[in-house]
């Protein structure tokens, strides 16, 4: 259950950072706390919901498997392939995030243009990558579908927050 818990963690997490990501540029404001935090709020609300279709992958996967226990043992094999990737991933922009806030602004703005900004073009390559280790790390095809699914909801959050309240710029 630990590994469960540690990919919703990181998916609700990323959910947050795409709300906040739909928003940004699109306000000239200076002070801008409030929407920022309200873009991502936006993100995690959008985010849980699209997070219940793996977890409900899974559910139908279990209730429907012959052999419940195999496929329980195949799906946190597979959790645990899906989350190395990600686990490096997120250090990886962590690295970079804290350059960003701990350094002055022109490192700062550095940071961005050679970590952040790319690391956000990375995502889908990050997200193949888990599930790729899902496959690889023995959760099989049952691992695979719930690996894809949760792939799917997390890269959807951004366009979906996007184009529900951040089409038009301020």
């Amino acid at each position: 259950m630990t590994t469960a818990a540690l990919l919703v963690l990181l998916g609700l997490i990323d959910a947050s950072f795409s709300g906040f990501r739909a928003y940004a540029g699109r306000d000239a404001r200076i002070r801008k706390h409030r929407p920022t935090a309200r873009a991502a709020l936006r993100g995690l609300a959008v985010g849980a919901v699209l997070l219940l279709s793996p977890t409900l992958t899974a559910v139908l996967l279990l209730l429907t498997a012959a052999d419940r226990s195999r496929t329980f043992d195949t799906l946190a094999a597979g959790g645990l392939g899906y989350l190395l990737p990600l686990a490096l991933y997120t250090a990886v922009v962590t690295v970079s995030l804290a350059a960003y806030l701990a350094l002055p602004f022109r490192a700062s703005t550095l940071a961005v243009v050679i970590g952040l900004g790319p690391l956000t073009l990375l995502r889908p390559l990050a997200v193949a990558a888990a599930c790729l280790g899902a496959l690889l790390n023995g959760g099989g095809l049952p691992s695979l579908l719930v690996g894809a699914t949760a792939g799917a909801a997390v890269l959807s959050v951004e366009p979906l927050v996007h184009r529900r309240w951040y089409r038009q710029v301020r």
